[in-house]
């Protein structure tokens, strides 16, 4: 039982290297001396614990910035609605020529044939209309 309870109490043993050693390893890298991965090797340290000294003490070699990419980004959904929105007033504008255009052919046959062209339409439009009300 001793045993186990000693074997709890036993700390970690956790080195600490100078600020010194720390700036010289990152020289080294940065000079091009040794790569992270041999200066990790040769001081017994995790490759992160040498990209954390480069962000630390390097002149030259900065932490890159981390862009936020999302699937569609609300950038990307913005000029994606305004060229919707262009897309849908192209297509209010044709269609607002086509009324214009079937308005001033009607007048012309108005005026050829003698007749309220869109007066008869709205009897008969009535009058389909009646007819499918009374079906139901």
């Amino acid at each position: 039982m001793e045993s186990k309870n000693k074997q709890k109490l036993s700390l970690k043993v956790q080195r600490v290297f100078s600020v010194e050693i720390r700036r010289k390893t990152v020289r080294d890298v940065e000079r091009g001396k040794c790569t992270i991965l041999q200066a990790s090797n040769e001081l017994g340290v995790s490759q992160g614990s040498i990209y954390k000294w480069i962000n630390q003490y390097s002149l030259y070699l900065k932490q890159s910035k981390r862009m936020v990419v999302e699937d569609k980004s609300e950038a990307y959904r913005s000029k994606e609605l305004e060229n919707k929105l262009k897309e849908v007033e192209a297509m209010l504008g044709r269609k607002q020529m086509e009324i214009e255009f079937l308005n001033k052919m009607i007048e012309i046959a108005n005026e050829e044939f003698k007749i309220d062209i869109k007066q008869s339409v709205k009897k008969d439009f009535r009058m389909v209309s009646n007819q499918q009300r009374n079906k139901t």
